[in-house]
C-alpha cells in the first residue's frame, strides 16, 4: 500500500522581477511503514514539498495523496492522521516540556496516558526535564520534545524536516535510532535533511537540486550508478593539485570531498604511475592517489552538475 503518492506537482514563488520555480514535475511515491528520505542542500525544495504534502500549501499544479487522501480535498483529515516537525523549532517556549505535550494532545482530543506507549522510549530520555521550559532545553532535547508533539495523536505518517540540523553528532545518532524503533510501530517516516551520510539510514531516498528530482531509489542501488572507477586525490597543495588534475585531458571530473578530492577518468584503466609522473613534472611531488567507495554524494555532485557517465 502506498502512503504518499506524488504526481507532477509544480510550485513557484513570485520574486521581485519574476517568478521563481520551487518544484517542477515533481512525482514519486513512498509505501507504508517505510523510512523515506529527501536529501537535497538548503534551497532545493523539500520544505515546500512537505508543506505541501502536510495541507499546509497548495500547488500550482499537479496532484499528491496521504493515506489515501487527496492534498486538497480532504485536508482535514490528513492533518488528523499526520505528524509534522517542521525544520525550525516551532513548540512554546514559555511552557515546559510537559505542558508542550500536553497542549498538542489536547489539539487532537487525546492525553498523554492515551498514546504513551507511542513516545515513552523518546519521552523517557526528557522526563526528567518535564518541569523545564522548552526555551532551557539543549538542541537534542528541543529536537526529542518535538518528536513526541508530532507523535502524541498517533499519526500513520511522519514528516520530519531537517530534524537534526545543528545538534551534535551523538544526538544525530540517537535521533535516528528512535526513527528505526517508530518504523517497526508501522508509521510511514518522510525526512529531509542535507547531510548525505544520512541518506545510506532510509530505505530509499530521493535527491532534489532547484526544484528537480534527480534519482530516487536504495542508497546502495544509486551509489552503484557512478558506473566508474572512484579516485582519491591529496597533497600539501591542494589547490594546485586540483588545478593540475581538472587540465589533464585523462580526467573525466574532480571535485573537492572533505580534505581530498574525488576524481573520475575517462579510461577505467587508466596508469595512475602515469598521473603521478605528470604531477610531478608540475611541481605535485607529494601526491597520493588511492582507490575509494563511493558514497551517494558522489552521485549527487555528478547530477548536479549534469555530467552524464
Amino acid at each position: 500500500m502506498k502512503s504518499v503518492i506524488v504526481n507532477n506537482v509544480q510550485k513557484s514563488f513570485k520574486g521581485n522581477k519574476s517568478f521563481v520555480q520551487a518544484l517542477e514535475e515533481i512525482s514519486f511515491d513512498v509505501e507504508q511503514g517505510e523510512l523515506f528520505g529527501l536529501i537535497g542542500s538548503d534551497g532545493s525544495g523539500k520544505t515546500t514539498l512537505f508543506r505541501i504534502l502536510t495541507t499546509l500549501m497548495i500547488p500550482d499544479s499537479g496532484t499528491a495523496s496521504v493515506d489515501g487522501f487527496d492534498i486538497v480535498k480532504d485536508f482535514k483529515a490528513i492533518r488528523n492522521r499526520v505528524g509534522y516537525m517542521p525544520g525550525r523549532f516551532s513548540l512554546y517556549q514559555d511552557l515546559t516540556v510537559e505542558e508542550n505535550l500536553s497542549f498538542f494532545a489536547t489539539l487532537f482530543n487525546t492525553t498523554i496516558e492515551e498514546n504513551y506507549d507511542l513516545v515513552k522510549d523518546i519521552y523517557k530520555q526528557i522526563e526528567k526535564f518535564k518541569h523545564r521550559r522548552a526555551s532551557a532545553l539543549s538542541g537534542g532535547m528541543k529536537q526529542k520534545l518535538a518528536l513526541c508533539c508530532a507523535l502524541i495523536h498517533k499519526p500513520s505518517v511522519l514528516f520530519l524536516d531537517e530534524p537534526t540540523t545543528g545538534v551534535d553528532a551523538v544526538s544525530r545518532q540517537e535521533f535516528w535510532e528512535l526513527l528505526r524503533q517508530l518504523q517497526n510501530q508501522n508509521i510511514t517516516i518522510l525526512v529531509t535533511t542535507p547531510y548525505m551520510d544520512e541518506a545510506s539510514l532510509c530505505d530509499r531516498v530521493a535527491l532534489i537540486q532547484q526544484g528537480i528530482l534527480l534519482d530516487i531509489g536504495t542508497p546502495k542501488g544509486i551509489m552503484n550508478k557512478l558506473g566508474k572507477p572512484l579516485w582519491a586525490a591529496r597533497a600539501s597543495n591542494m589547490y594546485m593539485l586540483m588545478k593540475e588534475l581538472k587540465s589533464m585531458k585523462e580526467v573525466f571530473s574532480c571535485y573537492p570531498f572533505g580534505n581530498e578530492h574525488h576524481l573520475i577518468f575517462h579510461n577505467d584503466g587508466q596508469s595512475i604511475e602515469e598521473i603521478e609522473t605528470a604531477l610531478k613534472k608540475k611541481g605535485i611531488v607529494d601526491v597520493l592517489l588511492k582507490r575509494t567507495e563511493p558514497t551517494i554524494e558522489d552521485l549527487f555532485m555528478k547530477l548536479m552538475n549534469k555530467e552524464k557517465l
